[in-house]
């Protein structure tokens, strides 16, 4: 059946500068009932079923790779559980062609753009080869400067558009990237030459430890577009579908030569913001946490599958035991690396190393064939 209309009308947004709160957007509700049918996304049972199952991945390598950075195996990591939707319902809507430019918690949409595994398990660890990219792969590294991905974003836009490409840029940043000024100089440069760029806000509530309110007065983060005339959109970030169809409708905006969209997904991290010593009890409450919990996108999605008699527990099992394997495998990979050395960092430093440098590496060349 053919569709009514679309989940957003981004001319209207963007034609109406005035900054009113625009409802979110929503088609699942907490027990995965449809509560939008008119803007369904149209996919197959089987496209349907891909996207609950990268769900179960990505919360399965959350677990995984907590447990191995607490083994000592792993070394910087961001937990993404509870923002499988955010991720996985808009990476769903990216082509391969796209360029991806992530944040450091984005690892499950750059490994589903087609890293290996154990590459992003190298780049957890600080190895350069975890930075080492074919030529083919659309994507640059996770940007640890809050924000810093958003400017790089226009910039790659830009040349996309300049090349008379069809493909766009993805970036993703949290509420807390919205304070920086990264963020505003990538959205006005990118709204300014109408470059093809996907913005999306993955707002969880709290940038580490300050909660959204204590950030900013807007009323939305999707409006902090409007300074910039871009249109902005605020979606249910625990809804995979909501969030699929609005940046399918996005990404289409953005490369019929329209200029770029800014995406705010409404969801929540379960854990902390990285294991390297953040506590969320001290700034998060129990009663949070708990309707949060509530919303969980995993949840939503099974429930809304199961009535559709397209996803059972004994399938969910089976696929959580498959990506426990492919985990090992991956870590297991990864501890083949060679080792790094001070002469390598050297070289890559340099392209013509001066006589300082020079004299260095010489040094540590020798000792190191020892």
């Amino acid at each position: 059946m053919a569709k009514q209309h679309a989940a957003v009308d981004f001319k209207r947004l963007l034609d109406n500068q005035d900054a009113d709160f625009k409802p979110t957007i929503q088609i699942l509700d907490e027990v995965g009932k449809v509560v939008n049918p008119d803007i369904m996304p149209d996919l197959s049972d089987d496209q349907l079923v891909d996207l609950m199952s990268k769900m179960v991945w990505q919360r399965v390598l959350d677990q995984r790779a907590t447990a191995l950075n607490r083994q000592g195996r792993l070394g910087f990591y961001a937990p993404s559980a509870g923002e499988e939707a955010s991720m996985i319902g808009s990476h769903a809507a990216m082509k391969k062609e796209d360029w991806l430019l992530p944040a450091y918690r984005d690892l499950p949409q750059l490994i589903q753009h087609g890293l290996p595994l154990d590459k992003a398990f190298l780049w957890s660890r600080g190895h350069v080869a975890g930075n080492e990219y074919p030529e083919d792969f659309h994507a640059l590294p996770p940007q640890i400067i809050i924000g810093a991905q958003y400017v790089q974003t226009a910039g790659v836009a830009l040349g996309l558009k300049k090349n008379g490409s069809d493909e766009v840029a993805f970036t993703y940043t949290g509420d807390g990237g919205t304070s920086q000024g990264d963020f505003y100089e990538g959205v006005n440069f990118a709204g300014h030459f109408k470059a093809p760029a996907l913005f999306i806000v993955q707002d969880n509530g709290f940038a580490i430890s300050v909660p959204r309110a204590n950030q900013t007065a807007a009323k939305t983060l999707a409006q902090k577009a409007v300074a910039a005339g871009v249109p902005g959109v605020q979606v249910d970030g625990m809804d995979a579908l909501a969030v699929y169809e609005v940046t399918k409708e996005a990404r289409a905006w953005a490369a019929a030569g329209n200029g770029p969209v800014l995406i705010e997904t409404l969801t929540y991290r379960y854990g902390p913001h990285t294991l390297s010593g953040d506590d969320p009890t001290r700034y998060r409450s129990k009663e949070t946490d708990e309707l949060w919990q509530k919303r969980d996108p995993l949840i939503r999605m099974r429930n809304f599958l199961t009535d559709k008699g397209l996803w059972s527990k004994d399938k969910e099992d089976a696929l959580i035991e498959k990506v426990k394997d492919d985990i090992k495998n991956a870590i297991n990979e990864a501890d083949k690396a060679p080792q790094q050395t001070v002469s390598r960092f050297l070289k890559d430093t340099y392209e013509e190393s001066p006589q300082n440098v020079a004299e260095q590496l010489a040094e540590f060349q020798g000792k190191e064939s020892k």
